[in-house]
């Protein structure tokens, strides 16, 4: 490979705000997940809006891709962007749905794994593993990935990708809104008929997702073209905040009204201050780290999840011992995150890019 071609592949800078909010949404997913298993009536989570998280990752896609690619796509091309997004997203897929296999197989607390066929299983794991939705596991609400229930939003980021190199970045600006309006259009339907944005993650509500990642990823994608970055001094923390108080937002008669409106315009609208805010050096690291752990965290957790919903159901754990069990669990999955980052997916991605140079 030529130099040119080289520079061409070479990581931009981060928008470092951005990085720090990625991890904190993908905290807020854990949490919810958690909770979830708790509080089976979503109403009644106090984290109840932590599946958000998954809007705010798409609007972010959009913003990083047109910021990564749009320049560059002409001269890498379709194949390199491929590779570059394979390199980057798909060790954690693979590690996931390992990870999902053994607890599937070794749960201690639960699970019945002996009712599936080697054959069956060996199905699910490879769905999971190649992210072809596979939605029959009854008594884990039909996921379309039974082995990481997470992967369903990978699924729909790597279809967004396609559309990126194939359409997306080649359409100029008012293309773009045009079509933004159309998925604007299409949201608040999915979300009235639902009576909520949570779709997309079963074989029953598959499509919501599609809807979900329209609008969000064209939103982000837009935010970069149009340079709507907005000045701003809230910083990290004040924008975590902001950030947070969606995933704390009760629920209400017009829930999937106000579901809508956060992802119409409070989300784009967070991206673009993100990507504006001044940080102070106290911060850079910290947002650095967030912004690293957040794609092995929200890949590698929800084997987790589901061990801990078997020992719920079987040992009811309440108060002050359910509330140890979880905050022990949160430290745990971060520093499996952190493991998976040092030891997994950072050599991985370099010992692939080192291979891809090569050639």
């Amino acid at each position: 490979m030529n130099t040119v071609n080289q520079e061409i592949l070479k990581t931009k800078q981060h928008f470092t705000v951005l990085d720090g909010l990625r991890g904190i949404a993908a905290l807020g997913v854990v949490t919810y997940h958690f909770m979830e298993m708790v509080h089976t009536d979503f109403t009644k989570n106090i984290i109840g809006h932590g599946f958000l998280a998954v809007d705010f990752f798409f609007c972010l896609s959009g913003f990083v891709i047109g910021y990564a690619y749009d320049d560059r796509m002409k001269k890498m091309g379709t194949i390199e962007f491929f590779k570059s997004r394979i390199i980057r997203l798909h060790p954690l897929v693979l590690l996931g749905s390992i990870l999902g296999l053994l607890a599937f197989l070794f749960d201690p607390f639960g699970g019945h794994p002996a009712i599936f066929s080697l054959g069956k299983i060996i199905l699910l794991f490879l769905s999971s593993a190649f992210l072809i939705p596979f939605p029959i596991i009854e008594e884990r609400a039909f996921n379309l990935f039974g082995l990481n229930a997470p992967s369903w939003s990978l699924f729909w980021e790597y279809v967004a990708n396609i559309f990126y190199a194939f359409i997306l970045f080649r359409l100029g600006k008012k293309y773009l809104i045009v079509l933004a309006v159309v998925a604007g259009f299409i949201l608040p339907m999915v979300a009235y008929n639902s009576g909520s944005l949570m779709g997309g993650w079963a074989g029953a509500n598959f499509w919501d997702g599609g809807a979900r990642i329209f609008y969000s990823f064209l939103a982000g994608l837009l935010i970069f073209r149009y340079k709507l970055i907005i000045k701003n001094n809230l910083g990290f923390i004040g924008l975590s905040v902001l950030l947070s108080l969606t995933f704390l937002m009760p629920f209400f008669k017009y829930n999937w009204l106000a579901e809508f409106l956060v992802v119409l315009l409070y989300f784009p609208l967070l991206i673009a201050l993100g990507a504006g805010t001044n940080i102070s050096e106290s911060f850079r690291k910290p947002c650095v780290f967030l912004g690293n752990l957040s794609y092995p965290l929200y890949m590698t957790h929800y084997a987790a999840i589901w061990m801990f919903s078997n020992y719920y159901n079987t040992h009811q754990p309440q108060g002050g011992e359910l509330a140890a069990i979880i905050i022990a669990g949160m430290v745990l999955l971060v520093l499996l995150a952190y493991l998976t980052m040092i030891f997994y997916d950072i050599p991985v991605r370099k010992y692939l890019s080192r291979k891809r140079m090569e050639r």
